[in-house]
């Protein structure tokens, strides 16, 4: 299908379109885009890469978390078990010695200069 109006625009614009001045700054627009669009890629690769590793260093992290609690979890459900168990004898025990040992030596410095 052919347009009525194919060539709209008047044949002084068309010869300046072939101005070598003209085509000379149009090639370095031309270049000075596509160096922009370079560093502009370089970078959001560079910025894609860093958040890759980010998003690992975060997964290790959280993984690590993981592991921390159920490591005190299982450590908080041996203390309770010991608390609610018959063993509050050795509780007792102890406590006696460690304030037995916290006076002795609370008694060494007191005396020793």
């Amino acid at each position: 299908m052919r347009r009525a109006h194919a060539n709209q625009y008047p044949p002084d614009y068309m010869q300046g379109m072939q101005d070598p001045a003209l085509e000379s700054e149009n090639d370095r627009i031309t270049d000075e885009l596509k160096g922009k669009i370079q560093s502009l890629k370089s970078l959001t690769i560079e910025i894609g890469s860093e958040v890759r590793g980010q998003n690992q260093y975060l997964k290790d992290m959280d993984d690590e978390f993981d592991n921390a609690g159920g490591f005190l979890g299982k450590a908080m459900g041996r203390v309770k078990k010991l608390a609610s168990g018959s063993h509050n004898h050795v509780v007792l025990y102890l406590l006696v010695f460690s304030l037995c040992v916290f006076l002795f030596l609370w008694l060494l410095i007191r005396f020793s200069s």
